[in-house]
Order: C-alpha cells, then structure tokens, then sequence
C-alpha cells in the first residue's frame, strides 16, 4: 500500500462520515452502534468490502422514506448486525481455525 493508496483511503473514509453525520442524531447514534459492533467482530473483509457503505446508503433511504431507525433495524442492534455478517468470515474464525488446524477459505 503506497502513500496514495493512504491519501484516497483517507479522502474515502472522510467523505463516508460526512455522509454519517448528514443522517438524523438517532441514525447516528445507531450507526456507531453498529460500526462499533463490526470492527470488534472484524469480518476478514471489511476494508474491501461495501458493509459500511451499505449501511449508510440503506439509512438514507430510511431517512427518506420518513422511518424511524428502530423502524428499519429492529430493537436489537447486534441481532442487526449478526444478521449482516452471518456468512462473512471474521477474525474470530481464523483464530479459531489457526488453533483447531483447520483452514477454511
């Protein structure tokens, strides 16, 4: 990864939260919620990956739509988010597969 690869992830991940702090406090709120969520299980790959991107596009809707975010994701975040990343391969996995011997792509 070169210093431009850097600049543009940077210039990417700014224009995202820019997009983030557009929505309503409750999306917002909701949004960390769930962005916290995923970087602690760390799916293998969120960087290449469109999970956050996603997230926000289907928020906007909401918002455009005139729902509430609980409307949209239920009462149960990490339900939401477990949802999302059912059949994403995490860290947790490889950790598991590295002590098991096991490896699984």
């Amino acid at each position: 990864m070169g210093i431009r690869d850097i600049i543009e992830g940077k210039k990417q991940w700014r224009a995202h939260m820019a997009r983030v702090k557009a929505l309503p406090p409750d999306y917002q709120i909701v949004y960390k919620e769930i962005q916290r969520y995923i970087f602690k299980v760390g799916p293998v790959d969120l960087l290449d990956g469109t999970l956050l991107t996603g997230i926000v596009d289907f928020f906007e809707e909401g918002v455009a739509a005139g729902k509430g975010v609980l409307q949209l994701i239920g009462t149960d975040v990490a339900a939401f988010c477990d949802g999302l990343l059912k059949d994403t391969r995490t860290y947790a996995d490889v950790y598991q597969e590295s002590i098991s011997g096991k490896s699984q792509k």
